[in-house]
C-alpha cells in the first residue's frame, strides 16, 4: 500500500459526492481505501490497527465534508486518539515524518463564500492552518488540498468529473 485513504464522513450513504469519489477510487492498486466510521459503528477505535495502516504507508489522505468549518466528529476522534504523544509525535519519534498529508474536501459553499469578503469571510487555507500545523507537528509534508465546492449542485456528470480530477491529484506525489 502506498497511499491510505481514510474516508470519513457522519452519513457516507447519503453523500452522492464521498460515493463517487469512492467508486473512483476503489479499485486503484496503489490505494487502500479505509472508510472509519463504516469501520467503528460504536465509536470505539482499533487504535493499533490504525496506526500500522499509517506505517505501512506513504501518503495519507483524508476525506471528508466540511464540517462545521472543521472536520468530522470521526475524523476528530481518529486524530486524538491515533496521534498520539510517544507515537506520533515527541522526543525521538519519527514513525510519520516524510509521509504526506493531504485532505480532500468537499464543501457546501461556493469557492467564492471561502473568500475575505465573502459569506464565510475566511479562506480554506485559513481555516486549514490547524491541521496544516498538525501535519507538521507529526512530521509530515502538508499537500494542498484537493477541493469540491458548491457539492451539492453538481450533478453525475460533474462528480464523475471530479472523480478523474482527484485520481489524478492523488497520483500526482506517487511520481515523486
Amino acid at each position: 500500500m502506498n497511499t491510505l485513504i481514510l474516508a470519513f464522513h457522519p452519513h457516507p450513504a447519503r453523500s452522492r459526492v464521498q460515493q463517487a469519489w469512492l467508486r473512483r477510487l476503489r479499485d486503484v492498486p496503489e490505494f487502500h481505501v479505509h472508510q472509519v466510521d463504516a469501520a467503528y459503528p460504536d465509536w470505539r477505535i482499533d487504535v493499533a490497527r490504525e496506526q500500522a495502516l499509517l506505517e505501512r504507508s506513504r501518503h495519507v489522505v483524508f476525506m471528508h465534508p466540511l464540517y462545521w468549518y472543521s472536520v468530522t466528529p470521526m475524523m476528530k476522534l481518529w486524530l486524538d486518539e491515533v496521534l498520539k504523544f510517544g507515537w506520533a509525535f515527541g522526543p525521538g519519534v519519527d514513525r510519520l515524518a516524510g509521509k504526506t498529508w493531504r485532505h480532500v474536501v468537499s464543501t457546501g459553499a461556493t469557492q467564492a463564500d471561502y473568500q475575505a469578503g465573502g459569506f464565510n469571510e475566511y479562506t480554506i487555507s485559513e481555516l486549514f492552518k490547524p491541521w496544516q500545523r498538525s501535519a507538521a507537528m507529526v512530521g509530515m509534508r502538508y499537500l494542498p488540498p484537493f477541493l469540491l465546492h458548491d457539492s451539492h449542485s453538481q450533478d453525475d456528470a460533474a462528480l464523475a468529473r471530479s472523480g478523474e480530477q482527484l485520481l489524478d491529484a492523488l497520483r500526482e506525489p506517487l511520481a515523486s
